[in-house]
């Protein structure tokens, strides 16, 4: 009987075909051992991640709000520009 129970062992660990759901089943173990162990590293990278795109953004937004502006006073420069040339120039006899 001892001798039944070693074959039996070294038949499970001497095995090399393993059915198709065993092999998901030792897969999914793999990507399980890998998330815990490298979880913290991948939030941090997530977070800079984020934080990075997140601050693009913010600038993008925050340049064109800005540019925006300045175009409206570039309009209003031009339209009181205009309205200097057309009124002509202002001397002492003329205003």
């Amino acid at each position: 009987m001892a001798e039944k129970g070693e074959q039996g062992a070294g038949e499970v660990a001497g095995r090399e075909s393993f059915t198709a759901a065993e092999k998901q089943l030792n897969r999914r173990k793999q990507e399980l051992d890998y998330w815990k162990k490298n979880a913290e590293r991948i939030k941090t990278r997530n977070l800079f991640t984020g934080l990075a795109i997140g601050a693009f953004v913010v600038g993008m937004f925050t340049y064109t709000i800005l540019s925006v502006k300045q175009e409206r006073i570039m309009d209003e420069l031009d339209d009181e520009a205009r309205s200097h040339y057309i009124r002509g120039p202002r001397t002492g006899a003329n205003s």
